[in-house]
């Protein structure tokens, strides 16, 4: 593939508008919206006003004349097309941790009977971690731990499972479940699904409602551009929401948060899966950044995903001196989410120096480097300068030079 080819299909992309809704900083090719999405030029504005005029001026009044109070609701409707998910379930709130606590408690007591969750070795730690705390809170008798490998979660499904925890898209290969199919296999056994879209929403066509999920959490600051520490979101199928009780029952889940009862009485519906007050500013980021989903087709989202992985891939392979990169993401675009990850010795190494040269990228431990592409704003042409950036750093050995081997706090 040349570089007029790679120039037509930018001018051929119905997407390519899109990016100029972005404030991209100059000389940065920027493969790492996985990890934390750029971001979008609206909300500049917003914060300024949500600050200045409206917690500036307007002060407490603001919870009414600017619907603060309505932010989690307003944010989650905004998410649920993006997810597959009619109105009414699903919330903006918290973090995917403490969601992710919600769910467990809430699933494992709509199934009392079993006590197991199942998950898998290469899970996102957080969601094994929050399984093994409510484990170490409630007893082994209650709730334990079952890890398996992604391939043998199929033949692991069986009568003391409680709860499936999956995570559409592992963070670490891309290896894209099928949500469809173990929900689905999950259900015949009595089982309830619990999916964590953190590495999905936003970049490929989520459909939660048509594969019957039952619950699922989401972060907003990837694909969705909701900035650092953006707050979480949690969907919860409506016909579980009047049979359920999340345990964090804070005042905002109240059915009446502001008559101050001292007895607790939850929301029926989403609302019961608050607890403290939202978060104005960082909610108000996320509600503007998702403006810019408004006229977005989810379909060309894949498509343009699909097609810039292929092309970073042919280009990959078509160099000699990138051989000993090793593909550690299926092959099979169907399979995978909306990134490529690689194997090497001097992944972390490799990983700095194409940062240093104006490529950002990602490394995973213990040896993975990892290069997501996120359709509103990723570029064909960014995906060839990637990969002749990466060629010369491996060709010339630049990544080898010792400063590129200090690890800081965040790799």
């Amino acid at each position: 593939m040349n570089f007029d080819e790679i120039i037509a299909l930018d001018k051929a992309d119905p997407l390519a508008q899109k990016r100029l809704e972005f404030d991209l900083p100059v000389n940065t090719i920027y493969l790492d919206g996985n990890s934390l999405g750029a971001l979008p030029k609206s909300v500049k504005s917003k914060v300024a006003e949500v600050v200045s005029q409206q917690w500036g001026n307007d002060l407490i009044k603001s919870w009414n004349s600017h619907n603060w109070i309505d932010l989690p609701i307003r944010v989650g409707e905004k998410i649920a097309p993006i997810i597959g998910a009619a109105k009414g379930q699903v919330i903006c709130c918290d973090s995917i941790s403490v969601n992710l606590f919600k769910l467990l408690c809430s699933a494992l007591t709509l199934n009392s009977e079993r006590t197991v969750v199942l998950s898998t070795k290469d899970n996102f730690p957080t969601d094994l971690y929050m399984v093994q705390g409510l484990s170490d809170l409630l007893g082994p008798d209650l709730c334990q731990l079952q890890m398996v490998e992604e391939q043998d979660i199929e033949q692991s499904l069986n009568e003391s499972v409680a709860v499936l925890l999956l995570t559409q898209v592992n963070f670490r290969t891309g290896n894209l479940l099928d949500m469809a199919k173990l929900t689905k296999l999950a259900h015949e056994k009595g089982i309830l699904v619990i999916w964590d879209l953190a590495h999905s929403a936003g970049a490929l066509s989520v459909e939660l409602d048509k594969c019957e999920a039952d619950f699922a959490v989401g972060c907003g600051y990837k694909y969705l551009n909701g900035g650092p520490g953006s707050p979480a979101f949690v969907y919860v199928a409506k016909r579980h929401q009047y049979a359920i009780k999340q345990p964090l029952s804070g005042w905002m889940g109240h059915s009446k948060p502001f008559a101050f009862n001292p007895e607790y009485q939850a929301a029926s519906n989403i609302n019961q899966f608050q607890c403290g007050t939202p978060s104005v500013i960082s909610m108000s980021v996320l509600d503007a950044a998702l403006d810019v989903w408004q006229d977005v087709d989810m379909l060309q989202i894949r498509t343009k995903s699909v097609e810039l992985a292929e092309v970073f891939l042919q280009l990959i392979q078509g160099n000699e001196c990138l051989h000993d990169l090793l593909l550690c993401s299926p092959k099979l675009a169907e399979q995978r989410g909306s990134q490529l990850a690689f194997s090497h010795h001097d992944a972390f190494a490799i990983c700095q120096a194409l940062i240093e040269k104006g490529v950002v990228a990602d490394f995973r431990a213990p040896n993975i480097i990892r290069f997501g592409f996120t359709p509103l704003y990723t570029s064909f042409e960014d995906v060839w300068r990637a990969v002749t950036t990466l060629t010369n750093i491996v060709e010339s050995g630049f990544y080898k030079e010792q400063r590129f081997n200090i690890t800081l706090k965040v790799t």
